[in-house]
C-alpha cells in the first residue's frame, strides 16, 4: 500500500499566524498586552528604631527600611515613574488594640509624612510623582498579629471582633489621609470595613482621599515571607475573615460589596494563583482594579533564579505581564522599580 506524498506547501491563503511572530520588530507592534512604570506600585516597609536598613532574608533585595532610606526609595520610584508606593509601618511598641496604628506621631504616619514631601518634590521638579498609598490594617501593630480587635466568642474562643475592629479601621484611615495618603487601603477582610472608612475620610474633610479595597483576599501559603517582613506576632492563622482559596464566586460578591460601599478601585490577593478570581472582577468592575503580587510568588522566582533554573529577568516580566493579562490596572509587586528601569529599554509582551 503505497503512502500518499505530503503536500510541499500549504494552500495558497492559509492562515500563518508565525508571521506575525517572525521579527522582534513585529512581535512589538502587534503585542496586546504592555506594561507601563504607572501600571506598578511599590510596596515598602518602615520599621521605627531602625539606624540602617535590615535586610528580608526571605525576600532577597527587600529591607525593613528607616525613615531616611524610606525617603530615598519613594525618590527612587518618582525618578523611575513608578505609579504608586504602597507603605506598610512596624512600631517599636505593640498592643492588644494597636494603638500606634492611628497615632500622630507612629511610625506609619511618620513615613506617609515623608513619602508625601518627596512625592509633593518630585511633582514639582519633574511633574512625575508616585501616590502614596498607606496599609490601613491592624496586624502590624498588634501583640497577637491579628488584623482586628480581639474578643471572647459565644463559644468562649477568642475571635476577631468585626465590628470594634471597624472603628479601629476608621481611625486609622483619618490619621493615614492627616499625614498626607493620597490613597487608603484597608486589607483587613472586615465586613463593611470599606463603608465605615468612606464615611470618616468624609465627616473629617478628605472626600478626595481614595480607598483601595482589598476585596478578594484569601488565606494564602504565600504570605509566609510577609510575615517576617512586619516582624509578625501572629499564632495561628486568619482563616475566619480572609477567604478560602476554593471560592471564586465569594471573591465576585466581595468586591460587588466594596463597590457598593464606595471604592475607588478594588484588589485580588493574590495575584498569580488567582488570575481566574482577578479576571472575572475586572470583568465586572467599572472602578480600577489591582492585583497584589504577594512575598511568596517574589520569594519563589528569586529562590528559583539564585539556583540557575530559570531566567530571572524573564522570568519577573512573564509574571507580571500574566498579571497585566489578566485584567489588572494597577499591578503591586516587590519588583517594580527594577522593572521599571527594565521596560524603559524595551516594551514587553512580544519580544522573545
Amino acid at each position: 500500500m503505497s503512502v500518499p506524498s505530503l503536500p510541499t506547501g500549504l494552500p495558497v491563503g492559509h492562515h500563518r499566524p508565525r508571521r506575525l511572530r517572525s521579527t522582534r520588530r513585529m512581535r512589538r507592534l502587534v503585542g496586546e498586552t504592555r506594561l507601563h512604570p504607572a501600571d506598578l506600585v511599590l510596596p515598602l516597609f518602615v520599621k521605627e528604631g531602625l539606624t540602617e536598613p535590615r535586610p528580608i532574608a526571605s525576600m532577597p533585595g527587600v529591607v525593613q527600611h528607616t525613615e531616611e532610606t524610606l525617603a530615598d526609595a519613594v525618590r527612587a520610584a518618582a525618578e523611575a515613574g513608578v505609579g504608586g508606593v504602597m507603605l506598610f509601618g512596624i512600631p517599636e511598641h505593640r498592643d492588644a488594640t494597636g494603638s500606634q496604628a492611628d497615632a500622630e506621631d507612629g511610625i506609619l504616619q511618620r513615613g506617609i509624612r515623608l513619602a508625601r514631601a518627596v512625592a509633593q518634590e518630585a511633582e514639582t521638579t519633574t511633574g512625575r510623582a508616585p501616590v502614596v498609598m498607606a496599609d490601613t490594617c491592624l496586624d502590624e501593630f498588634t501583640d497577637h498579629g491579628h488584623c482586628g480587635v480581639l474578643a471572647t466568642g459565644h463559644d468562649g474562643g477568642v475571635v476577631v471582633d468585626n465590628d470594634a475592629t471597624l472603628e479601629r479601621y476608621a481611625s486609622m484611615a483619618v490619621a493615614q489621609a492627616r499625614a498626607g495618603a493620597d490613597v487608603v487601603a484597608p486589607s483587613g477582610m472586615m465586613d463593611g470595613q470599606v463603608g465605615v472608612i468612606r464615611e470618616a475620610l468624609d465627616a473629617a474633610g478628605y472626600s478626595d482621599v481614595g480607598v483601595l479595597a482589598y476585596s478578594a483576599k484569601y488565606a494564602s501559603a504565600f504570605y509566609g515571607p510577609f510575615r517576617e517582613a512586619v516582624d509578625s506576632t501572629l499564632q495561628g492563622d486568619r482563616r475566619t475573615y480572609q477567604m478560602d482559596a476554593g471560592n471564586a464566586r465569594e471573591g465576585l460578591r466581595e468586591a460587588d460589596l466594596d463597590l457598593a460601599e464606595g471604592a475607588d478601585m478594588v484588589m485580588v490577593k493574590p495575584a498569580g494563583s488567582y488570575l481566574d478570581v482577578l479576571a472575572a472582577v475586572a470583568e465586572m468592575s467599572p472602578v480600577p482594579v489591582a492585583a497584589y503580587q504577594v512575598s511568596g510568588e517574589y520569594a519563589m522566582i528569586e529562590a528559583a533564579a539564585a539556583n540557575g533554573w530559570i531566567d530571572r529577568r524573564a522570568a519577573v516580566t512573564e509574571s507580571v505581564l500574566g498579571i497585566k493579562r489578566a485584567g489588572a490596572d494597577v499591578i503591586l509587586t516587590y519588583w517594580a522599580l527594577e522593572l521599571a528601569g527594565w521596560l524603559h529599554d524595551e516594551t514587553f509582551g512580544g519580544t522573545r
